[in-house]
């Protein structure tokens, strides 16, 4: 009556498809880009109403539809019950593979109030930057990612940049110097698990 192992959910009805559900939950904690667009039911009043497009930050479809409902129903006299969904679609990154500037700007409830804030990252997604954010501000302002919004991103180009963090690096002419390495055996005869000199690895 009460199956606590995965085995016995699998063997009851419908295991199979909570156990698949449970681990698409568990890998789902990065979030997505999308792109929601929504509008009032038509009426007789109304027949072609104003369509509502919104860019935000989910980990999955439907909470980006639950958050685009719950900022409409803020801004507009529109929300789930007398509106309805046109489209969603994700946004994916144009150049993934180039290093960019990120500037996020946020506003948050800490405990004394709400605070509005900037930040800067670098990474080769915007995805990627809204995550390194998220967990910053849950590590230095212990916030809750249901207490922080997104009010705005940009791409920063170099000379715009204003945090020391993302300004360090700059440089053309930057080099991360290899500081520990260990010489491997030319070949597996010569592998030993004890050495009788011990190694250098400072490679300085």
């Amino acid at each position: 009556k009460n199956p606590t192992t995965v085995k016995n959910f699998q063997a009851a009805p419908g295991g199979l498809q909570l156990v698949a559900m449970v681990s698409k939950v568990v890998g789902a904690l990065k979030r997505h880009q999308y792109q929601v667009v929504g509008r009032h039911l038509p009426t007789e009043a109304v027949p072609e109403p104003t369509l509502f497009r919104m860019k935000l930050w989910a980990t999955n479809e439907i909470s980006a539809k639950s958050k685009f409902w719950y900022f409409l129903r803020k801004l507009r006299k529109v929300k789930k019950a007398n509106g309805q969904i046109i489209a969603i679609n994700e946004i994916f990154e144009k150049n993934p593979t180039t290093v960019k500037n990120f500037g996020i700007w946020v506003r948050y409830m800490s405990r004394t109030g709400f605070h509005n804030m900037y930040k800067e990252y670098r990474d080769v997604t915007l995805n990627g930057a809204v995550e390194q954010m998220y967990q910053e501000m849950a590590s230095r302002h212990r916030v809750r990612a249901s207490s922080l919004s997104i009010i705005k991103t940009a791409t920063v180009p170099a000379k715009l940049c204003k945090r020391d963090n993302v300004k360090q690096f700059h440089d053309s002419k930057i080099s991360f110097p290899l500081t520990h390495k260990l010489a491997r055996a030319s070949d597996r005869r010569f592998k030993t698990v004890f050495k009788a000199v011990r190694p250098n690895v400072a490679m300085f």
